[in-house]
């Protein structure tokens, strides 16, 4: 009797834990098949920007071909759809990988809710992670860390197991014969590339091209300095395993297994705090005065565009409006400015992010933001207030950056793109003044925290 594979965020076939136990368990049946499914809800599809949807697709059409166009594809709006199907297969058993985040439990618990009394069994193993979420704790009381650098640590000291390959001696099996992937309903400005074979690609070219100064470039938006693996792990279209194998104590290598520690962290963070999702993990954030009404709309609009009149985190929100993607040192920008130079809550900003990046995660946008905002888990929080224009002087030297997205500001040359109101034909091709001054809201927004200490 075949198995069922519930692939989720976790899109590849090499180092999946979850599938090898699936495949294994098929070979000892004596059957030795599996029919691999992906569930999704085509009113939520609907809700995606054109290129979260176009990345969804692609990443979908290459693991079906990587497994010769053996994929079903259920869309449901509920787990009815996938028990419907599991009943209709003759199945025992529905294999997974785990989540740990709010919306992937609730998948979990209710698929299981929907199998009770049916006979099939849903089957958890393995994580999105190199450690599970929650597994990390201190040694004193195993109560969770709220500082990511001595929850690195005892990542660090927990380690993870070597990546595995997928395991031989099964085959895939399908029902209806056809895949039924997703088609894009919106447009996309450029053909999206993804699938494990490209992440794998993407990581080889990284490991040759990048990682040496890794350390030294990966702030530089205007740079290649990233791994731009990012899609590639929120899909699961490579697991955190086989980016951690290959590296060495160099220092490069190092920065490298910390920012992978970071997405671990917030995970973890989420997984322990799940309200945290989109509510405050510092409670007295809450009470925080924010704007709000039709002026704070307005506002949210011009951030949404990238017309606030500051040339960093303009060319930040285009390159996530056109590209899906944003540097993650823009990203830190761009949400400082929202909170704390237009005092809008971060909520709005994570729904932002959510609707257009390519490589959304939860753990890592909800905490990420939080981070920013100062009310997450930040040792120094709210006082560090981002300066836009500052740190694009620091940031993007030579203006590189910022001409790629304004081309409003491509006649100046150098750093002098970030002041462009400063100069006498700066803003001749329609690129707006400063929509604000930012030592002005930088004082209101330290003003407004005082207001809730007194509280």
């Amino acid at each position: 009797m075949a198995r069922i594979f519930w692939f989720r965020r976790d899109r590849r076939l090499q180092d999946n834990l979850a599938l090898n136990s699936c495949a294994e368990a098929a070979i000892a049946d004596g059957d030795k098949t599996v029919i691999p499914v992906y569930w999704f809800n085509s009113i939520d599809f609907e809700q995606l920007s054109g290129l979260r949807q176009h990345s969804l697709s692609e990443s979908l059409m290459a693991l079906d071909e990587s497994m010769g166009s053996y994929l079903e594809v259920i869309d449901s709006p509920g787990m009815k759809g996938l028990a419907n199907f599991a009943a209709s297969a003759g199945v025992k058993f529905i294999h997974a990988t785990e989540s740990f985040d709010p919306e992937g439990i609730a998948e979990q618990r209710a698929l299981a809710s929907k199998l009770k009394g049916t006979g099939v069994e849903l089957v958890l193993e393995d994580s999105y992670y190199a450690v599970k979420p929650g597994t990390v704790a201190k040694p004193t009381d195993g109560s969770a860390y709220r500082v990511y650098t001595p929850f690195y640590k005892a990542w660090f000291q927990i380690g993870w197991q070597a990546p595995a390959k997928l395991t031989k001696g099964f085959d895939w099996k399908t029902r209806s014969g056809k895949s039924k992937i997703p088609k894009p309903t919106k447009s996309a400005p450029f053909k999206v590339k993804a699938g494990e074979a490209f992440a794998l690609e993407t990581f080889k070219k990284f490991q040759s091209r990048a990682i040496v100064e890794y350390s030294e470039n990966r702030n530089r938006p205007d740079l290649s300095g990233t791994s731009h693996l990012s899609h590639a792990l929120a899909h699961g279209e490579i697991h955190p395993r086989t980016l951690l194998a290959p590296l060495s104590d160099s220092d490069g290598h190092n920065v490298f297994r910390k920012e992978i520690a970071w997405r671990e962290f917030y995970a973890d963070v989420l997984f322990r705090n799940p309200h945290t999702l989109d509510d405050y993990y510092e409670p007295r954030f809450k009470a925080m005065r924010y704007d709000t009404g039709a002026k704070a709309k307005a506002k949210l609009e011009r951030w949404q565009s990238g017309t606030t009149g500051f040339p960093m985190v303009d060319a930040g929100m285009r390159q996530l409006i056109t590209t899906g993607w944003m540097h993650n040192r823009v990203r830190m920008i761009v949400a400082s400015f929202l909170v704390k130079d237009l005092h809008l809550e971060w909520q709005l900003g994570a729904k932002w992010f959510e609707q257009n990046l390519t490589d959304f995660d939860p753990a890592s946008n909800s905490h990420g933001w939080q981070w920013t905002a100062g009310c997450g888990t930040d040792a120094s929080p709210y006082y560090r207030v981002f300066n836009p224009i500052l740190q694009g002087y620091k940031f993007d030297p030579e203006g590189n950056y910022v001409r790629k997205f304004i081309p409003e500001l491509s006649q100046i040359t150098g750093s002098e793109v970030h002041e462009p109101w400063l100069l006498v034909d700066g803003l001749q091709h329609g690129y707006p003044e400063p929509m604000l001054d930012h030592s002005v809201e930088r004082d209101e927004s330290l003003a407004r925290l005082e207001e809730i200490k007194v509280k």
